[in-house]
């Protein structure tokens, strides 16, 4: 197996981009053995920007998109916008509603009109169309909507026979699974996907968020369980400058699971719920309740965070049906549920 060397991965790249009746199948295959893991990513990311194929510009965008290249998405997008292939110009419309929404470049109500209008026969499209929609409902936190989409998607699976893109497609199928899953309540289940994703994905913004919500998922379990997933997430962002994921750990969700498990000591956070929340841990109840009087109870957890403060079963019980029937979160509608218990 060949380490990485210019003048090797320039010849391989020129002779590969040049040969149209290579599959991205084939060329995984082809490269995964002659090249180490990260010379042959490198190889596969340029192949996909610089091949002659339709078919690989095409499928070369689920590659980009699923390892986070998102500047090179957009240019393979381009370069698929001017071809004279239709098929591929198609293609390139979907995959620009892709990265519009993980971009956040247009609020998601238009996301999901140009999705739901949007029509083609290619099983790969319709496949691709039905996970912006989950997408874009969980975002949302219109949770109970996406039962229907994940079983439509499983179907539309049957119809498609690349095996390197239904690679992908059950990568983010599982990770809609576990979200799903979670939500509805089904721990053991959401969990089982969730490493199904890890053991998957080479993408470690993907890494991050798997193992962060993992983390969340033992609040109801063990601190320790919780806390491992965190700091494995804490590492990965911190590994690959993932700023923005760094911060929402550090400053929302180790202080949450923290002050769930009361477990505050040198725990802060510049968010003022989450500061109450870490009151409410040290048993400082009238001062949490004075923090949240000064912010906007605009969430099912910083109504929660109220109830507890309050010692009041009427606003926790606010809380509980927050979560249950504008989010169809039967996870963390606990939280509202055991407070009331406790309360008994």
């Amino acid at each position: 197996m060949h380490t990485f060397n210019t003048d090797t991965v320039s010849n391989s790249l020129s002779a590969l981009s040049k040969d149209d009746k290579l599959s991205m199948e084939q060329l995984d295959l082809m490269l995964s053995q002659e090249y180490d893991p990260e010379t042959a990513g490198l190889l596969m990311r340029k192949l996909c920007l610089q091949s002659n194929s339709d078919d690989i510009n095409k499928k070369g965008m689920e590659f980009l998109y699923m390892h986070g290249y998102f500047e090179d998405l957009q240019n393979l997008i381009n370069k698929n916008k001017k071809s004279l292939n239709k098929s591929n110009q198609k293609w390139a419309d979907i995959y620009q509603i892709t990265i519009d929404r993980k971009l956040r470049r247009y609020p998601p109500d238009v996301l999901l009109s140009y999705a739901e209008n949007f029509r083609t026969d290619e099983p790969e499209l319709k496949c691709i169309i039905e996970f912006i929609k989950v997408t874009i409902y969980y975002g949302l936190d219109q949770f109970g909507k996406l039962g229907n989409f994940l079983e439509k998607q499983q179907h539309l699976f049957k119809e498609i026979d690349d095996r390197f893109l239904l690679s992908f497609f059950n990568q983010r199928l599982n990770h809609n699974l576990f979200a799903y899953y979670l939500v509805r309540n089904e721990v053991i289940i959401a969990r089982k996907h969730a490493f199904r994703v890890l053991n998957q994905t080479t993408n470690p913004k993907t890494k991050v968020n798997i193992h962060t919500t993992l983390g969340l998922s033992y609040i109801f379990d063990t601190y320790f369980q919780g806390m491992f997933h965190m700091s494995e997430a804490l590492k990965i962002a911190k590994d690959h400058q993932l700023e923005s994921s760094r911060k929402i750990i550090e400053q929302f969700n180790i202080p949450f699971l923290s002050a769930h498990f009361k477990r505050v000591d040198g725990i802060s956070s510049p968010d003022k719920s989450e500061q109450a929340h870490i009151e409410i841990a040290k048993g400082n109840y009238r001062k949490a309740e004075k923090i949240l009087h000064e912010i906007d109870i605009d969430s099912p957890f910083k109504m929660y965070y109220l109830g507890v403060a309050k010692q009041d079963r009427s606003t926790l019980l606010q809380s509980y049906n927050y979560f249950i029937e504008k989010r169809s979160d039967y996870f963390f509608s606990r939280l509202p549920l055991n407070a009331m218990k406790a309360m008994e």
